[in-house]
């Protein structure tokens, strides 16, 4: 293990050029995912919060499309948008989507009415008793979500090398297909630690915004 290690960071070295490419490339294809995903799912969330017919429809289509795999959806936008970085940003909002948008409609949802009531009894108008009052009770549970997304897309970004983006992907593609297990290292290894980061600095997140009972 250590030999296919030190054998990784040679190559690493040897790319170092290729590698930063697509570090930045497989960086831009997430934060650009996670950016659209949350202006839908956000504002979507807070409007199923408040109508359970809305809720059934939404939360359960966009959950529906959870079972369909990554890279399915992927090939589906190829026809549309060619072999494309939006391909690629499409089939990643398609699974971020979910959480965020599950988990904003449950954290409105699960405010106890009876804080809503009693900021309402302070003189506090809707919008006020929205954004003061619910909205930092509801962000922990939010965060939750993006914190689920986040993950599931890092890791997911890497099957924009099937079409020929050059994520972190490339590395392990490449290395699958020359069944060189250190290539393959190259890609694998940032791509976990960037998704064991984002779960960190979100959990982190999370518990700062976690009231204190």
């Amino acid at each position: 293990m250590v030999n296919m290690l030190h054998e990784a960071f040679l190559y690493a070295q040897s790319h170092a050029e290729e590698l930063l490419a697509a570090l930045q490339t497989h960086l831009l294809l997430v934060g650009a995912a996670l950016a659209i995903s949350l202006l839908i799912s956000l504002p979507l969330g807070i409007w199923t919060s408040r109508s359970r017919r809305a809720s059934l429809l939404g939360v359960n289509f966009f959950n529906g499309l959870r079972v369909i795999p990554s890279i399915a959806i992927l090939f589906l936008a190829i026809p549309y948008f060619g072999l494309s970085f939006t391909s690629a940003v499409i089939a990643l909002i398609i699974l971020a989507v979910p959480p965020i948008l599950i988990n904003t409609d449950a954290a409105y949802r699960t405010v106890n009415p009876a804080v809503k009531e009693s900021a309402v009894g302070l003189g506090m108008t809707k919008r006020q008793t929205w954004w003061r009052v619910e909205t930092p009770l509801a962000l922990p549970l939010i965060v939750a979500g993006v914190r689920t997304a986040a993950v599931e897309v890092i890791a997911s970004a890497t099957l924009a090398a099937f079409i020929g983006i050059s994520s972190l992907g490339l590395f392990i593609v490449r290395g699958f297909a020359l069944y060189d297990i250190p290539i393959l290292l190259v890609g694998a290894i940032p791509v976990a630690l960037l998704a064991l980061s984002a779960d960190w600095l979100l959990g982190r997140l999370q518990r700062r915004l976690q009231p204190v009972s």
